[in-house]
């Protein structure tokens, strides 16, 4: 008797390797696209001023027709842009001068880790990205290859963490060439990819791309950027299925952001909806206060009472940790009462 074909079910296959590019040429580059396709009048107060919008239409097609829609609001420009505030700065975690000093595209800021700026790009210009106004140009003065080499020299590090940019946007075969160079040194045990990718260009995770990591013999953990419940869907579902194939463990991490996400019911359906999808929720980051984002701020006091309320709500494994990145401090800093 013949033996019956494995059927994979088609939520588990990845997509055809150049489909992602396509979606990439396709995305919306200004506000006034991006609102004609949600049919939403446009004006001239959603003009750019300085950072350039970058939507994906896989990530438009989840929004509704509505200025409030917690998705849109992530990457729509806005006019309190313009506001000013003396402890908003464009660099607020000292990025700018440590990567200076070492002259390299490589900030170890932690104990035995170290992290590697792969790429300038991103799919999705998020308005309150803490590294808006980074220079990359100016700080990537080595190649990725030369600074993995630099970085091997150093046997105390036991992770290399992946960063942009968004180290997805690079090619198959430049990533393959990347997590070759990492596989040579022994002493590194973990690669930690940050990624929105999976989220607003879930095609990223193609036949090439899982290919490529299902060559990597270290541990892989994924980290993707999540601030709402409704940017998952059967896309991200299927994305998600395929990196736990190849090995990955998936974790999440949101910003908390005024008007988008900020109440424990919001929160409390992300973290279960996450869940849902294999990915455990990793970190819930107080927002940076970098320059042009004083709209998003919520201060500690607020942050804490939410977080109080996820917790009566959450399983232990469902919570994720309330943080804040101080320039200086040797890891993330938990906020508690």
């Amino acid at each position: 008797m013949p033996s019956k074909k494995l059927i994979i079910p088609s939520n588990n296959q990845p997509w055809k390797s150049q489909l992602w590019k396509a979606e990439m040429r396709d995305a919306f580059h200004n506000s006034k696209s991006l609102l004609e396709f949600l049919k939403l009048p446009y004006s001239k107060k959603f003009e750019d001023n300085g950072f350039s919008t970058l939507v994906t239409k896989t990530f438009a097609r989840r929004m509704e027709s509505s200025y409030e829609d917690p998705l849109l609001k992530q990457v729509l420009p806005d006019p309190k842009e313009q506001d000013s505030h003396p402890d908003f700065v464009a660099d607020p975690l000292n990025e700018f001068s440590d990567f200076s000093q070492n002259s390299s595209n490589i900030l170890q800021k932690y104990n035995k880790r170290a992290l590697l700026i792969t790429s300038n790009a991103c799919a999705i210009n998020c308005r309150y990205c803490f590294r808006r106004h980074f220079p990359y140009k100016l700080h990537r003065p080595k190649t990725v290859e030369q600074a993995i080499k630099e970085i091997g020299l150093d046997t105390s590090i036991n992770e290399l963490i992946l960063s942009g940019g968004d180290p997805l946007l690079l090619d198959d075969q430049n990533l393959d060439r990347i997590f070759q160079e990492i596989e040579a040194i022994k002493t590194i045990k973990t690669i930690r990819i940050h990624t929105r990718l999976p989220i607003v260009l879930p095609q990223r995770i193609s036949e090439g791309f899982l290919d490529t990591l299902n060559r990597i013999n270290k541990k892989l953990v994924i980290v993707v950027h999540t601030n709402h419940s409704n940017e998952l869907n059967d896309e991200t579902q299927r994305a998600f299925n395929c990196l736990k194939k190849s090995g990955a463990f998936l974790l999440n991490q949101s910003v908390l952001l005024k008007g988008i996400n900020d109440n424990a019911e919001t929160l409390i359906d992300l973290s279960n909806k996450l869940f849902d999808q294999s990915v455990l929720p990793y970190y819930l980051h107080l927002p940076d206060k970098v320059a042009n984002t004083t709209h998003f701020f919520i201060d500690t006091k607020q942050a804490l009472a939410i977080h109080k309320e996820m917790q009566a709500n959450l399983s232990g494994y469902l919570l994720p940790n309330l943080v804040r990145e101080i320039p200086g401090q040797p890891s993330k800093t938990i906020i508690s009462a």
